[in-house]
């Protein structure tokens, strides 16, 4: 096997492999103009699981958030019912953009928080974390939830 091949070879598989790391279902990838972000997620993706959320939890780290996935984008809104910490909300459409982001929503609030009518994900963080980042309507979010043909920034 000559050097080039052997040399094309490994790259192939490097790129494999770099592409299977971009996308994990336990995290999510944001960017923007204010920079990139990696978060590890817990992924709730049943009726149960999304009205349950991070209801009761007196804590999370500082990295991690969950990720709420409905079945079609659709209009969602959320409130702090039973829910112990602080959060930011990041509302998110079906090709990955940022639409619209809720900071700091306050512990027990009983009032709708709405994110718009084309929502397919939202993510949730600990509060802060928007500003600390400087995560912005417009940012981009990488998750193999997203297909792949739609999505603003593919796996």
């Amino acid at each position: 096997m000559q050097v080039g091949s052997v040399a094309g070879a490994v790259l192939l598989w490097l790129s494999a492999v770099s592409v299977q790391a971009a996308c994990q279902r336990d995290q999510v990838d944001l960017r923007g103009p204010w920079g990139e972000a990696r978060f590890g997620v817990e992924v709730v993706d049943t009726p149960g699981g999304r009205a349950m959320g991070l209801m009761y939890r007196a804590e999370m780290p500082a990295r991690d958030g969950m990720l709420f996935v409905y079945e079609h984008p659709q209009r969602v809104a959320f409130w702090m019912k039973n829910t112990l910490i602080p959060l930011d909300m990041i509302f998110v459409e079906a090709d990955g953009t940022v639409s619209h982001i809720h900071q700091n929503a306050v512990p027990g609030d009983l009032t709708p928080i709405p994110g718009g009518d084309k929502v397919l994900v939202v993510l949730e963080v600990n509060a802060g974390i928007v500003e600390t980042y400087g995560i912005t309507v417009g940012s981009q979010m990488r998750h193999e939830v997203f297909l792949q043909e739609r999505a603003i920034w593919p796996c």
